[in-house]
């Protein structure tokens, strides 16, 4: 088993990544390779940078992915923000995933705390 498997903000991570790409998938096909696209790289990004940073040497190597996950995060929210102003998505939705994001967030940096 690898070291992040474990970690609760990869796990969570894994949850938030399966939802957006739930909602990615219902916009029309003129945004495959759009938002649909950016959307889905950006949300797999978040557990990727998890895994990949805690395979590194050191802990501040693993806080500048912890950073990098954060940043991707970030981007799925504002890529949710204007589907809301393109009216792609529901305001219930936005206002779940963001949840999911800020929860995502606050997790993560507080990660990053115990390991620093």
């Amino acid at each position: 088993m690898f070291r992040f498997e474990d970690l609760k903000i990869w796990q969570l991570a894994i949850r938030y990544a399966d939802k957006v790409y739930d909602f990615a998938n219902t916009l029309s096909k003129e945004e495959l390779f759009g938002l649909s696209s950016q959307l889905k790289r950006a949300s797999v990004s978040i557990a990727t940078n998890i895994a990949e940073g805690s395979g590194g040497t050191t802990n501040k190597d693993f806080c500048n992915f912890l950073n990098i996950a954060i940043k991707s995060a970030l981007e799925t929210v504002s890529l949710l923000f204007f589907c809301k102003e393109r009216k792609f998505i529901s305001d219930e939705l936005l206002k779940e995933i963001y949840q999911d994001a800020e929860l995502l967030v606050i997790k993560i940096n507080a990660f990053k705390k115990t390991i620093n």
